[in-house]
């Protein structure tokens, strides 16, 4: 049924929430704000981070891109190898790819960090193209990467399928017409996944595999 599989990056292939959330927590020091609950920032973890800075803590649109700049500067300058691979992903994304199965990164990372992720992690060998956001704000919306990422690769969104941890995966997806995977492994719930319309859920990244593979037999 699939033969094309777009992957979030951030809690779908990398577990990167300790980078993000020491680049958040820079960022909101300049601003004077300190916080002591790291989990409490895990919502940061997969949204654009525009958004996320004004929707929970305020910020305005000019604070929030001020946000976004000070959050780079520790991002840039390692943050982004504050990660790790999930156990497993290489065996899974060897799975699919010798499957025949077209495999790309779709994230609302921007793109040229996204890039040196996957090369950092040897994680290159198995996707054809990695789409992410521009560095200037734009395309940072799941639905807009994903359009962007269908035109790239030639893909047909009904044999196309997305798979991300978060609601804004299932709901980008929607909008551009692809079924959605959520994996629970990640940073949303089963009940944040359900509620936004995911096709199929993944308890852990062994059964990603078994997920897509079965949906074509």
């Amino acid at each position: 049924m699939y033969d094309t599989i777009f992957f979030d990056l951030d809690g779908t292939l990398t577990d990167s929430g300790p980078g993000i959330t020491n680049s958040v927590m820079y960022a909101l020091r300049r601003f004077g704000i300190t916080v002591e609950n790291r989990e409490s920032l895990y919502p940061f973890i997969g949204p654009p981070l525009l958004d996320s800075f004004q929707r929970f803590f305020g910020f305005t649109e000019e604070q929030a891109r001020q946000a976004v700049v000070y959050y780079r500067e520790y991002f840039s300058a390692g943050g982004l190898f504050e990660n790790s691979v999930y156990p497993g992903v290489p065996e899974m994304l060897g799975r699919l790819q010798s499957a025949g199965r077209r495999l790309w990164v779709a994230t609302s990372k921007p793109e040229d960090f996204a890039r040196s992720i996957i090369g950092h992690f040897s994680l290159g060998c198995y996707f054809e193209g990695v789409c992410g956001a521009g560095m200037d704000g734009t395309r940072t919306r799941k639905d807009e990467v994903l359009r962007y990422a269908l035109g790239l690769s030639g893909a047909v969104p009904a044999r196309s399928l997305m798979v991300g941890d978060r609601e804004h995966d299932v709901f980008g997806a929607s909008v551009c017409g692809l079924d959605c995977l959520g994996v629970l492994y990640g940073y949303g719930s089963r009940e944040e996944l359900n509620a936004a319309g995911a096709k199929y859920i993944a308890a852990g990244v062994g059964d990603v595999a078994e997920l897509i593979l079965g949906a074509g037999s």
